[in-house]
């Protein structure tokens, strides 16, 4: 059986928003519980929410119409890769399952990548794992490359960095 769109009209609008803001912490919660699923249990990264305010980080809200279905941020990093330590760090990418195939992460990649380089980052970082195959294939598809192991899961097995020069 098909399940139908989500909406027929299928282009994201962007909204730049405090990490604070309900349809943020909305979306963070539903993520946090995919990891839960994933992995059994919730992301205990560190995170600060003042560190994705600018200029020193980007917190984007996706909408469908004026629905939110996906989410993406930056904030940034001292993390060395790809020779440079002018990065910045990927975090909370997430589309709802009802919009996924769409293209949405692509277009909320996109922009965090087009954001942090304009913030001067030389490069992009981010950790995923291995029970997200589709999050990996995004990024290698994306011009993302294996870097070695940092941030709060860098010793797990399941764990996978990767990072991105930007031009």
């Amino acid at each position: 059986m098909n399940t139908p769109p989500l909406h027929e009209d299928t282009t994201l609008r962007l909204d730049q928003v405090g990490y604070g803001h309900p349809d943020a912490t909305r979306l963070i919660e539903q993520v946090q519980e995919e990891y839960v699923v994933r992995y059994g249990g919730r992301d205990e990264s560190p995170v600060d929410p003042l560190m994705f305010d600018p200029p020193h980080g980007t917190f984007l809200v996706g909408y469908l119409d004026e629905e939110p279905v996906a989410t993406g941020a930056w904030r940034r990093s001292s993390v060395e890769a790809l020779g440079t330590t002018e990065t910045c760090e990927i975090k909370r990418m997430y589309v709802v399952p009802l919009a996924r195939g769409a293209g949405h992460a692509r277009t909320v990649l996109s922009r965090l990548e087009e954001t942090a380089r304009a913030a001067g980052a030389r490069a992009m970082v981010l950790e995923t794992g291995l029970a997200q195959p589709e999050a990996i294939a995004l990024y290698e598809s994306s011009g993302y490359v294996t870097v070695p192991g940092f941030g709060h899961y860098r010793d797990s097995p399941m764990n996978r960095c990767l990072a991105k020069q930007l031009d």
